[in-house]
């Protein structure tokens, strides 16, 4: 009888062993289900993104882009991407009456910075400052100048990570519903809103990009 009593007391620890092989094996295995039923699940909009973003139509790009073209060379854009150091105003453009200077981040210089006029918010009335959350020019280092760019020189610039900021596809097309992008068909009494909806521009701006994003020839 002693002899079986320890016998028994043996044999437990190697079932209890078996028992948890067993467990981790099933547990192992049903992870590998879910994990591949998740990268099915993920694989067709994959597959999606990337055949859209392959897609190469020059003609459809560059149409697109004229309608990009036309938004992005409104007052509502061309003021905050002057060719100088100093933003512009008005309907027709011209230097803002303050003088303010550009500054390294785009925010202004010394204690005239943009934030001290320029609210969150527009402020009530014509002829008042406009406002948004974190009203800008482009930095020093990356100046995105719209003033007087041709198509051509304009479609090349926005492409180009050296000077856009280091935005890639997806960052481009992101941009599109940036607040400060957005405000311009929100600007307030006595301004001119660009020459297509957001929702007209935001579709031209995808279709000129996902279709090679083609400069158009001079």
């Amino acid at each position: 009888m002693r002899y079986n009593t320890r016998h028994k007391k043996e044999k437990r620890p190697y079932k209890i062993v078996v028992a948890l092989a067993v467990l981790a094996i099933i547990m192992t295995f049903m992870v590998s289900i879910a994990a591949n039923s998740g990268t099915a699940a993920l694989r067709p909009t994959e597959d999606k993104i990337t055949h859209e973003l392959m897609k190469r139509d020059s003609m459809k790009s560059v149409a697109a882009f004229s309608k990009v073209y036309s938004v992005l060379m409104s007052p509502r854009c061309v003021n905050c991407h002057p060719a100088g150091e100093v933003p512009l105003q008005g309907d027709d453009s011209h230097l803002h009456a303050m003088l303010p200077q550009r500054g390294k981040d785009g925010k202004g210089i010394l204690t005239m910075k943009c934030a001290n006029c320029h609210q969150p918010e527009n402020t009530p009335g014509t002829h008042t400052p406009p406002g948004s959350p974190n009203w800008h020019l482009p930095p020093a280092d990356m100046k995105m100048v719209f003033e007087g760019r041709s198509p051509r020189e304009l479609a090349m610039q926005i492409i180009d990570p050296e000077k856009n900021g280091n935005k890639d596809m997806k960052a481009l097309i992101a941009h599109a519903d940036d607040e400060l992008v957005k405000w311009g068909w929100q600007p307030g009494e006595g301004r001119t809103l660009p020459p297509l909806s957001h929702k007209e521009f935001k579709e031209a701006w995808i279709t000129w990009l996902k279709n090679g994003a083609y400069a158009p020839s001079n």
